[in-house]
């Protein structure tokens, strides 16, 4: 898929590159008026968008609409570029296209959040920013929650909600060698040593068991089945399956 060259019907290999005077010359064209100099910076500005959305294809949506997406935020960025702001254009269209496709994949998510939860979360974002941008640091949710008139609970599960997926098979370190992926920062408890002793415990007592004993805390435990279940498949009553099972398990406790 990174090597795909036609996305939806763009000949990617083949994808013009503007110079900052050509663009400039252009945003000036558009400004004035001229409906083809916009089309021209669209163009002109496609491997912007297909660099950006190869940081989303490990997401297992279809490169075509991530594409798409990302070309509505690359318009987005070209209606409201201001040239007379010292920054290229480059770093203005990212964070817009970034964002465009993060609101695609949030509003495509498996995991559905409500339309009122996500209505918070992007209220408390947009509080976030404004609060960091006059006081100079990061606000805690305490503040954004008294902006809001809102529970702090309710904010904090809003941000909750909205937050992405991450991939346990998604690289967060390189270092020239083999990625460090998510998955290897994450513990497993359920293969800790006291874990494996005890199953070799288990098993252990289980040889020491009667056939019968095994068959009936096999179909008991491992297979779900009930006491009349078993009762009905071994030719006993429900009373003796109990008392086996009650006398086997008394057993094992012996050895584990």
């Amino acid at each position: 898929m990174l090597n795909k060259v036609e996305i939806c019907g763009v000949n990617t290999a083949k994808l013009p590159v503007l110079t900052a005077a050509k663009m400039r010359e252009l945003f000036e064209a558009m400004h004035n008026g001229d409906p083809s100099a916009r089309t021209e910076l669209i163009n002109g500005n496609l491997r912007l968008v297909l660099s950006v959305i190869q940081r989303f294809t490990n997401r297992g949506e279809y490169v075509d609409d991530l594409f798409q997406v990302g070309c509505i935020g690359l318009i987005k960025a070209i209606d409201n570029f201001d040239l007379k702001q010292n920054v290229k254009f480059s770093t203005y269209a990212v964070p817009m296209i970034i964002g465009e496709i993060r609101r695609y994949l949030r509003d495509n998510n498996a995991i559905r959040v409500s339309r009122s939860l996500r209505d918070v979360a992007y209220k408390a974002l947009q509080v976030r920013d404004a609060l960091a941008s006059k006081n100079a640091r990061e606000p805690s949710v305490n503040e954004i929650a008294a902006e809001l008139k809102l529970p702090e609970e309710e904010v904090v599960l809003a941000l909750d909600a909205i937050q992405e997926p991450v991939s346990l098979f998604e690289p967060i370190y390189h270092d020239g060698g083999d990625p460090i992926y998510v998955m290897d920062q994450i513990g497993d408890e359920k293969n800790q040593d006291s874990n494996w002793l005890e199953v070799i415990a288990i098993r252990d007592a289980l040889r020491r068991l009667s056939e019968r004993e095994k068959l009936i805390l096999t179909m008991r435990f491992f297979e779900g089945k009930t006491q009349m279940e078993v009762a009905e498949e071994i030719g006993i009553s429900q009373a003796q399956v109990s008392r086996l099972e009650k006398a086997a398990l008394n057993h094992m406790r012996k050895y584990i």
